[in-house]
């Protein structure tokens, strides 16, 4: 495990070099800012249309084989695209292709790397192996921006994309050496009531995954507490969390701050959700209730951060609400992982990859519309009182289902038992 968090320490850190400027690259090769964003709806689009398809490949067939590959694949293109970009090769046509394929090997990347991670320890210590992902996941944010300036002023924009390809080869290498943890045979039920052997379970994991992709999307949709999990979430990304967007418009305008003023605040955001990450990390059993209770919480928090009347202010609060966050997501990215049985993870993840991109190509222009219509303040409000209010109506339904659930089958059964015979009046 230390040597796959050393790993990914290295690859975190060269993806967030190339995202820095990637935009960057796509903005000097088209000349476009609306290219700009196709090219990151593009990349984004195999994810959403082929989530699925993707978990459904890392269930079929060896974790270390798909993660190896996959990670070698990434590296690959990372240092095509950099040759095309040292020699002045690269076009509007070809960023879209490259764009594209990257979307593509990420939806198998991303769940098998993420499942690889947990079957490493023990079962009692995956939601701490899953908070260290989360503090890697932002150390190497924290690190590769920092560093992809350096890297493009001495060496050139190409430097950023061989780094990244560097380190995915890193992971590539350190894969084969890694030992899983041996897990005992459980008779876990599938989503049709059948045990793992009864459903192909002891036959290997290609033949045990024959149900598809289809089978994954009826396990999550038949399992309340991922769906509600998946309301939660995706409220909170849409109307919450793009602070990259609301709280550079708040800072920049109302707060009248400039954009090292901003920095600042992004690096707060950054180191309270590594603290966030590390407190998750000593939770031994999260839950969705859990989940819902720090989105709420970030949400009003947020709601309070809208109307901060100076960045002081704003700096205390987005502490916060950046632990309570990272919270609230480590403990449902663990709920996400373990609850499924291991044979349909792969699928599941796949399910919610589709659903993430969705949310997360819907979010920021909905904020920016309700910014236009309403400020950045009114924006951070109203998607702040959104987001707990949502959270606060599926708590009541929840409730006054499981008193419903709980209350009508012992009424009718003491309406059902008989009455005690009377004993005769002398």
């Amino acid at each position: 495990m230390r040597w796959w968090s050393a790993a990914n320490l290295v690859s975190n850190a060269g993806t967030w070099m190339q995202l820095t400027v990637q935009n960057l690259l796509v903005l000097q090769v088209t000349g476009s800012a609306a290219m700009t964003g196709l090219s990151v709806a593009v990349q984004a689009a195999p994810g959403l249309l082929l989530g699925v398809a993707g978990g459904a490949v890392v269930d079929s067939w060896p974790r270390k084989v798909t993660a190896a590959v996959s990670q070698a694949v990434l590296g690959v293109v990372a240092f095509a695209t950099a040759a095309l970009v040292a020699f002045g090769m690269l076009n509007t046509g070809v960023l879209m292709a490259l764009a594209a394929v990257t979307g593509l090997i990420a939806t198998v990347d991303g769940p098998a790397c993420a499942l690889l991670g947990n079957d490493l320890v023990e079962d009692r210590d995956v939601p701490s192996a899953i908070a260290l992902g989360s503090v890697v996941h932002s150390v190497g944010r924290l690190a590769g921006a920092a560093l992809a300036g350096g890297a493009v002023a001495w060496f050139g924009t190409a430097a950023a994309y061989v780094a990244n390809g560097l380190s995915f080869l890193a992971v590539a290498a350190v894969i084969p050496f890694l030992k899983p943890v041996r897990r005992p045979q459980r008779a876990a039920r599938s989503p049709e009531g059948r045990t793992p052997a009864a459903a192909g379970g002891s036959r290997p994991a290609r033949k045990r995954a024959r149900g598809g992709a289809r089978e994954g999307l009826a396990f999550f949709l038949r399992r309340p507490r991922l769906v509600a999990l998946a309301g939660i979430t995706g409220v909170s990304a849409v109307f919450g969390r793009n602070y990259s967007l609301t709280l550079a418009v708040l800072v920049t305008g109302p707060l009248a701050a400039g954009a090292g003023d901003f920095g600042t605040v992004a690096t707060v955001l950054a180191v309270g959700g590594t603290v966030g990450a590390v407190l998750a990390g000593r939770l031994s059993r999260p839950s969705v209730r859990l989940v819902a209770a720090m989105a709420a919480t970030g949400a009003l928090l947020q709601v309070a951060a809208g109307l901060s009347p100076s960045l002081t202010v704003l700096l205390l609060l987005v502490a916060p609400m950046a632990v309570v966050e990272s919270v609230s997501d480590t403990a449902g990215t663990t709920v996400l992982q373990t609850d499924p049985p291991a044979h349909l993870r792969g699928r599941v993840l796949g399910v919610w990859r589709s659903a993430s991109t969705g949310w997360g190509l819907a979010g920021p222009p909905l904020l920016g519309l309700l910014m236009e219509v309403a400020g950045p303040r009114g924006a951070l409000v109203a998607g702040g009182l959104a987001v707990a209010g949502a959270i606060g109506a599926g708590a009541l339904w929840h409730g006054r289902r499981t008193l419903s659930a709980t209350v009508v089958p012992a009424r009718r059964a003491a309406e059902a038992e008989p009455l005690p015979e009377l004993a005769p009046v002398a």
